[in-house]
């Protein structure tokens, strides 16, 4: 399964808009992606600068697009993902693969996007990077962003996680770290690169197991490392020992701009692509970020709840959140006190999440008016309001302490307390027959 076989499926779904218009990498594509950013359909930008290939944006901007590439739905995807996470299936190495049909070693042909105004320069955003241990029994996938520097060379962002720490053991070995870079993957391989799973967990044998035993790697020619088979674009790279470069700032999941900080350079040994690939392109900030981050940290969420109360119906990690530091989570209330449990689990199980909302099950979490017309009907700050200081937030988060992420966290309990009479939280609705439906359905055009 590839990337193009799901902008097929995609495209007969009509969820693929083509421009055609003349668009330069710097500014102007990344300002029609913010555009359309916001469940917005798949961007395919066919006429970039003076570039000879194309790029895809936005593929899994909206949450119904990811339901789709798993063969899934909102009710099944946290199972889905869970028993991808605790069953990974290690994916068949195969010999040839369609990147190999063409070399290239040099960056600057690669269209590679400027985003916003304040950006140190060109940016790769949506790169799957994969490495292996020194002595190859640990094998680690994640998303990294990757600064230009120049023809040869990338300023690769580690955060003290997975890639971190096989670079670490490297360094200490006295050498480099190889690596595959690939770009242009099927969206199960983007969100199993993006899963919070534990360190030894192959994530390309995460999305192996979501992809129903699909997935093929391929050795890489000039590294010791696999990368997907049906990948556009393959960087065979060596992240340095030794050289450091000033890497950013550059805009993250907030959509504010990170600080800039010393990071390892990686050196391009090779690069493989397809005659006729596309680059694919993700906005930094944008709903395809925030859904690739979110919505392993939701599942997280929506396991945990679930120990501490009977039910979890959804769980929402909102835009105006970043896909990140806010939640809401509707839930089966059997007792009291099973809100402010579910409150404390949900912090528990994502310890970035800053303020959350616990609703019952007749609010819609994805409705924002809803919600807030819970916490307006259903909660009391005397009562019903959790303040926990001094907590372990994310450094994401421009108000809590830059170097260690300390924050303050705030839950509201908004569902129905049953100590007083059913009947004053139940919305009032009005009755609607076959006949008016069918009214309404043709005064709306539908």
């Amino acid at each position: 399964m590839s990337l193009r076989t799901f902008l097929k499926q995609m495209e007969t779904k009509k969820e693929v808009l083509h421009i055609r218009d003349k668009l330069s990498t710097k500014f102007e594509i990344s300002s029609i992606m913010k555009h359309f950013d916001d469940q917005g359909p798949i961007l395919s930008f066919e006429n970039v600068g003076s570039y000879e290939t194309g790029i895809v944006a936005n593929v899994c901007g909206a949450r119904t697009r990811i339901y789709a590439a798993l063969g899934t739905d909102q009710s099944r995807l946290y199972e889905k993902l869970i028993g991808a996470w605790r069953s990974p299936d290690k994916p068949r190495i195969v010999t040839d693969c369609p990147a190999k049909e063409d070399h290239e070693a040099d960056l600057a042909k690669i269209p590679v996007l400027t985003h916003f105004e304040r950006d140190a320069g060109q940016y790769i955003t949506s790169a799957v990077v994969y490495a292996r241990s020194t002595d190859r029994d640990v094998e680690n996938v994640s998303v990294h962003r990757l600064q230009v520097l120049d023809k040869k060379h990338l300023a690769i962002r580690l955060v003290p996680r997975h890639l971190f720490r096989l670079w670490q053991t490297a360094k200490q070995s006295g050498k480099d770290l190889e690596v595959s870079i690939s770009i242009g993957v099927h969206p199960a391989v983007m969100l199993a690169a993006s899963s919070p799973v534990p360190f030894g967990v192959n994530e390309f044998a995460v999305a192996n197991s979501l992809m129903n035993g699909d997935l093929r790697l391929v050795e890489c020619e000039n590294v010791d490392a696999v990368a997907p088979a049906e990948a556009e674009l393959i960087l065979e790279g060596r992240i340095s020992a030794t050289k450091e470069v000033a890497e950013g700032p550059f805009v993250d999941v907030t959509g504010t701009y990170d600080i800039q900080r010393k990071q390892p350079v990686v050196e391009v040994v090779g690069v493989m692509h397809r005659k006729d690939y596309v680059y694919e392109a993700l906005l930094p900030s944008g709903a395809e970020h925030r859904l690739l981050m979110g919505l392993p940290h939701e599942t997280l969420i929506w396991e945990n709840v679930s120990k501490v109360v009977p039910k979890v119906h959804a769980v929402n990690l909102t835009v105006g959140g970043s896909g990140w530091l806010h939640a809401i989570i509707s839930i089966e209330k059997q007792l009291e006190g099973d809100a402010k449990n579910a409150l404390l689990a949900a912090f528990a199980a994502h310890p970035s999440l800053k303020h959350a909302v616990v609703v019952d099950h007749d609010v819609d979490v994805f409705n924002i008016s809803e919600v807030e017309w819970a916490i307006a009907t259903r909660f009391q700050a005397s009562e019903d309001l959790v303040v926990v200081n001094n907590a372990r937030g994310s450094t994401l988060d421009s108000s809590a302490n830059q170097e260690t992420g300390t924050t303050s966290k705030m839950g509201l309990d908004a569902t129905s307390p049953f100590s007083k009479p059913k009947e004053k939280f139940e919305r009032a609705r009005i009755p609607a027959s076959r006949r008016v439906e069918a009214i309404v359905r043709r005064l709306a055009g539908l």
